[in-house]
């Protein structure tokens, strides 16, 4: 697959004809080559940006939202390109890339019926003859950066919400996801969408600071939207500060799910092997910690094992029907093998799987995890998960609390009214009682607290990121003043 930069609507390479190389994680090959934007390329895509704000932001609701509507379409069109490119770059069995269009297209959907629901209020006022209200208005130039694991719905969300608010995007797509990002752009400029109000750029590793750092400082970009690691999350936060730009974040994740002494304990195996297994675990709300009453454990961890087991793992190129398939990198395989040795030296025992070898793994789960292990409170990102036996409601609280992160959490127990309290207070963006942490629903909003960002994707909430709360008076003319 070849990729090409898109300003303007327009296709192109990049200066100098200058490409990177996206390999696939367990052979090695050459399966994209993509366009390297470099720093005149990203200044270049701002400025299209800037100048199609211009007559974008005064579109009406209407042809904003028949636009998405139009892309939701072609998205299900092209979905079975989306699962092709997806399943060749990153790995993806045809289950989590078919999902991600269907996710996509729903979204798209949602999203366009946003574009009426940007709405101001009318503010009571001491000034006789006075109306007083506030109108919200787009912010200008948005700056989206995507991770490669969600390339379909996450690149839509980064996209599809700053677009129905008014304002024009540049889109950075993943180096490790090029061609999949690219087909997302292209759907809605297939849909009708106006020269420049979205351009799509790629870049290459040792490019991406200074060209993230150009886009950043341009004058025109007033929103940085980034999902990704934590890490490079601080690194955009500060950037973004350092221009007083403000910026949405949704980062890492070390979602529990606590399972109570009274909890289904086949539904929780059900939850657990979607939310811990679904594309290697690499996703931001995989169930990478089991919080489980030590009442119940034996009999949970047994079923859990004896499912993990089953899953098949292998590379879905060559096996479409795998569950498990390869992790996107092998210094993947690497970092969460030094993790399970210090775990295993500590005690830990290992029920299910076993160590990495490159970027394929079997379903793995890691038992008797105490604190002072690495795999506690380390994000593991891969088909790895771990179980933390406790005692009573209160430590069980408590240890799913002991973590950087508060993105995603899910609670078992069969007394709903005991399992929505404790949902109440795990600190995180959303916890569901009796379900998976792995959800998405594009009209709920979704955000994480504690070093799993700010703001919130999804929902009407979004649209507060991507507008600005205007106050505005009309007065009589002969208004009387004291000076």
């Amino acid at each position: 697959m070849q990729t090409q930069l898109i300003i303007d609507n327009k296709p192109q390479d990049a200066t100098d004809g200058r490409t990177f190389e996206r390999n696939h994680p367990l052979s090695g090959g050459l399966v994209t080559r993509a366009a390297a934007a470099d720093v005149s390329d990203a200044v270049a895509a701002v400025d299209s940006a800037a100048a199609a704000f211009a007559s974008w932001s005064k579109t009406g609701p209407s042809e904003r939202r028949a636009i998405l509507l139009k892309a939701a379409d072609f998205m299900d069109q092209r979905t079975p390109e989306l699962i092709e490119a997806m399943g060749q770059e990153v790995g993806a069995a045809p289950l989590w890339a078919g999902f991600n269009g269907f996710l996509t297209s729903n979204l798209l959907r949602e999203a366009a019926g946003l574009a009426t629901q940007i709405q101001g209020e009318t503010i009571p006022t001491d000034k006789p003859g006075t109306l007083s209200m506030t109108v919200r208005v787009p912010v200008g130039v948005v700056f989206s950066m995507a991770p490669w694991n969600g390339a379909g719905v996450l690149a839509a969300r980064s996209l599809a919400y700053p677009i129905v608010c008014g304002n024009t995007v540049v889109f950075r797509g993943s180096e490790l996801s090029p061609r999949s990002h690219q087909l997302i752009a292209e759907v809605f400029h297939e849909a009708g969408l106006p020269a420049g109000v979205l351009n799509f750029i790629t870049t290459s590793a040792e490019d991406a600071d200074g060209v993230v750092d150009a886009i950043i400082a341009h004058p025109s970009v007033r929103r940085i939207n980034f999902t990704g690691s934590t890490r490079v999350g601080r690194i955009i936060a500060q950037k973004s500060a350092a221009q007083l730009k403000p910026c949405l974040l949704e980062l890492g994740g070390k979602a529990p799910l606590v399972v109570l002494d009274d909890a289904d304990i086949d539904g929780a195996v059900n939850a657990a092997v979607f939310g811990s297994f679904l594309f290697q675990g690499q996703i931001c709300m995989s169930t990478e910690r089991f919080v489980v009453d030590e009442s119940v454990a034996d009999e949970f961890v047994s079923k859990f094992a004896a499912r993990a087991s089953e899953l098949g793992a292998d590379d879905p190129l060559t096996n479409p029907g795998c569950v498990v398939g390869p992790m996107v990198t092998p210094a993947s395989g690497d970092r969460i093998n030094d993790m399970i040795e210090d775990a295993l030296a500590q005690g830990a025992d290992l029920v299910a799987g076993g160590p990495a070898d490159g970027a394929a793994m079997a379903a793995t789960i890691v038992d008797h995890v105490t604190p002072t292990m690495k795999i506690y409170d380390q994000e593991t990102f891969g088909p790895i998960t771990t179980i933390v036996r406790v005692s009573g409601v209160e430590e069980a609280v408590r240890v799913a609390n002991d973590t950087e992160y508060g993105l995603a959490a899910a609670v078992f127990g069969r007394d709903t009214h005991r399992a929505l309290n404790v949902a109440m207070q795990i600190d995180a963006g959303h916890v569901h009682v009796n379900g998976a942490t792995v959800q998405n629903e594009a009209q709920a909003p979704y955000g994480g607290m504690k070093n799993s960002g700010y703001g919130r994707f999804d929902g009407r909430a979004v649209i507060n990121e991507f507008t600005e709360l205007k106050w505005i008076t009309v007065e009589p003319s002969d208004q009387q003043y004291p000076i």
